[in-house]
């Protein structure tokens, strides 16, 4: 049995949680609480000491430790289905748009939010080392989520899916981009139509209500 070390209303957890329900793997779960800052305590820091979740003990007693070796692992273990890809123009299709979304979206929203709340207080990077806040990078990554939904609703039009004509990994990092920039008190307008359909698709699949 695989372990995941997750934390229930943190994004990064969450795109571990949808690819293990995507491909319907059994696994234990071991919440981590990062509003008492559990993940910088001793115990946790035996466990990962990048202090960061989400974190997967594999079937082989391997520690994964971030959410492209999860994904990587996760795929190999359990080809089906596919949500890195199937064929060799399409995993490169869906790496390239998982890249995207990691750097224009994700990144933005952390960026934005890390730099910006009280609660994040010399934390603006996760892991083991306090980093102190830039508020100009908060103002940047406001106005770089903004950005990227431009960008995303541009891309989805005429499109079911991101990337391959198929439901992968680059959907569920996106759907998480998407929800945590709430956060930064964003969300896309009505005025982004291709942006919502997809969004509200996604939502009819019963592991993006995890």
């Amino acid at each position: 049995m695989i372990t995941l070390y997750d934390c229930a209303t943190a994004p990064s957890p969450r795109r571990a949680r949808i690819f293990l329900a995507e491909k319907g793997v059994s696994h234990e779960t071991v919440q981590i609480d990062l509003r008492s800052a559990e993940q910088l305590g001793e115990a946790y820091r035996q466990i990962n000491p990048q202090c960061t979740v989400p974190a997967l003990r594999t079937e082989e007693g391997a520690l994964l430790t971030d959410n492209a070796a999860i994904a990587a692992y996760l795929e190999a273990r359990h080809p089906e289905p596919p949500l890195l890809g199937r064929t060799p123009q399409d995993k490169a299709t869906i790496a390239s748009w998982q890249w995207r979304i990691e750097f224009e979206g994700l990144m933005a929203v952390a960026e934005g939010f890390r730099n910006s709340s009280p609660a994040m207080l010399n934390r603006a990077l996760p892991g083991p080392v306090d980093y102190a806040q830039i508020p100009e990078l908060g103002q940047r990554g406001v106005a770089r989520v903004q950005q990227f939904f431009l960008t995303l609703d541009q891309h989805l039009a005429g499109r079911d899916f991101i990337a391959a004509n198929q439901f992968s990994v680059a959907d569920i990092t996106a759907v998480v981009v998407v929800d945590f920039a709430r956060v930064l008190r964003l969300k896309p307008g009505e005025d982004l139509q291709h942006l919502l359909r997809w969004r509200a698709a996604m939502a009819e699949r019963p592991s993006v209500a995890r």
